[in-house]
C-alpha cells in the first residue's frame, strides 16, 4: 500500500513522458501498481476510483479554473466564511474545503452548492446541518491549489493577497467577486436618519450596502473590487465599509441586491 504521495509522484512523472519502470525506480512503487493508476486516469477516475477531474493548477500547464465567473463568485465566499482543513490523517493530503451560510438564505445555500460543485465537478458536496447554520463541505486533494489563500490561524492574523492568475479573475469578473463577498460577509438593508427640525423630526429612508470584515487584506480586495466597476464607497470604521451613495447602491442592486 503507497500513500498518495508516492501515486501523485508517479502520475506526475508519466505525464513527463517517464516509462513505467523509470517511474518504478524513481518511486519505490512497483510496476504493476503504477499501471492500475495510470488505468485509472485513462479512465477518468482518481486514485480512490471515483470520477476523476484534473486540477486545472496542476497540469503541465497551469491554467484557470472555468468557469470564471463561478470562481470569481466561490472566491468572494471563501474570503469571508469558508476554510480549508485536512480530512482524517493530514499524511493523505485531503482537504475539506468548508463554507458556513445561515438558515435564513436559502437561495445563498444553493448558489454556494452550485459554485463548489462547479469548481470541482466529480467530488461530492455536502450540506451539513448546524444551529441556525449550514455548511457547505466538500472534500478534494487540490483545494489548496484553488485557494492557495489557505494557511494556519485567522485570515485576518496572516497576509492576504490574491496571486496573479486568480486578480485576473477577479478584475475580470468583478461583479461575481464582490457579489460573493457581500453573500458572505455583507448585507443590504433599509437605513433610516433622524434629522430634528423645529416643529417636529423628520425621518429619511435609503437603502444602503454594508461589509464586515476584520481582515485589511481582505477589505482591500473588495474596495479595490469596487473602484474597478466605477462604485463610490465609504470607510466607516476598522471593520466597515458601507456603499450608500444612490447611483453606487442602484449599481450594486443590478448584480447583488438582497440576500434571498
Amino acid at each position: 500500500m503507497y500513500d498518495l504521495t508516492v501515486r501523485h509522484r508517479a502520475l506526475i512523472l508519466l505525464e513527463q513522458g517517464h516509462s513505467i519502470s523509470d517511474v518504478s525506480r524513481r518511486t519505490g512503487a512497483s510496476r504493476s501498481a503504477i499501471r492500475e493508476w495510470r488505468l485509472r486516469t485513462e479512465q477518468g477516475r482518481d486514485l480512490y476510483g471515483t470520477p476523476y477531474q484534473p486540477c486545472p493548477r496542476c497540469s503541465p500547464i497551469p491554467r484557470a479554473p472555468e468557469p470564471k465567473s463561478s470562481y470569481a463568485y466561490l472566491l468572494g465566499l471563501y474570503l469571508g466564511d469558508g476554510c480549508i482543513s485536512p480530512v482524517s490523517d493530514p499524511a493523505k493530503q485531503v482537504w475539506a474545503l468548508r463554507i458556513v451560510c445561515a438558515n435564513a438564505w436559502p437561495g445563498l445555500i444553493e448558489e454556494c452548492v452550485t459554485a463548489v460543485r462547479a469548481a470541482r465537478p466529480g467530488n461530492k458536496v455536502r450540506v451539513i446541518p448546524k444551529i441556525g447554520c449550514v455548511e457547505v463541505n466538500s472534500h478534494s486533494r487540490h483545494w489548496p491549489c484553488l485557494f492557495p489563500q489557505h494557511g494556519p490561524g485567522k485570515k485576518h492574523e496572516r497576509k492576504i493577497e490574491l496571486r496573479q492568475w486568480q486578480q485576473e479573475i477577479a478584475d475580470e469578473f468583478a461583479e461575481d467577486f464582490i457579489r460573493g463577498l457581500l453573500h458572505s460577509d455583507g448585507c443590504r438593508f433599509v437605513n433610516r436618519v433622524r434629522r430634528p427640525l423645529k416643529n417636529e423630526d423628520r425621518w429619511y429612508e435609503y437603502p444602503r450596502y454594508n461589509f464586515a470584515n476584520v481582515s485589511r487584506d481582505i477589505q482591500r480586495l473588495f474596495t479595490g473590487a469596487l473602484d474597478r466597476l466605477g462604485i463610490a464607497w465609504t470607510q466607516m470604521n476598522e471593520k466597515n465599509i458601507s456603499v450608500a451613495k444612490r447611483e453606487a447602491v442602484a449599481r450594486l442592486d443590478e448584480f447583488v441586491g438582497p440576500k434571498y
